[in-house]
């Protein structure tokens, strides 16, 4: 099985210029915890639940006036659609994150893939549970 057929295609995405509070609405209004942040069509990051909390809640910053850009994650871990799952597994456990944003042949984010979708997958399951305790054993 290929990520492109098992991936989020309904891609969210937001601005990088936006405010965090649009950020956490979106992420609310769509159940995620997770955005790819672009700038134009340009994926220049990825702004979590975590990060929004961490980066900016808890430093005082006020989410009305703070943009993504200042709480996102710069270094954003990216798969091709066209590559199987095995890519995705070896890319979380390596780089130990739980989502991939997915591109397309041009380079543009076209979906997310997760840990839990990997999970869903009937013997991948297996190795799904393998890339999380390596993510939640200590380095």
């Amino acid at each position: 099985m290929r990520i492109g057929e098992l991936m989020t295609k309904s891609l969210e995405t937001i601005e990088a210029d936006a405010p965090l509070r649009s950020a956490a609405e979106r992420m609310r209004a769509f159940g995620i915890g997770a955005l790819p942040v672009v700038d134009g069509d340009q994926l220049v990051g990825m702004v979590t639940d975590r990060d929004i909390t961490v980066r900016a809640t808890a430093a005082g910053k006020d989410p009305n006036r703070t943009q993504v850009r200042e709480a996102m994650t710069h270094a954003v871990i990216t798969c091709d659609a066209g590559a199987p799952l095995s890519e995705a597994e070896h890319l979380m456990e390596e780089k130990a994150v739980r989502r991939l944003v997915v591109l397309d042949a041009y380079k543009k984010p076209v979906g997310i893939i997760s840990l839990d979708d990997l999970a869903t997958v009937p013997g991948e399951a297996k190795h799904a549970g393998e890339v999380l305790r390596e993510l939640n054993t200590p380095q």
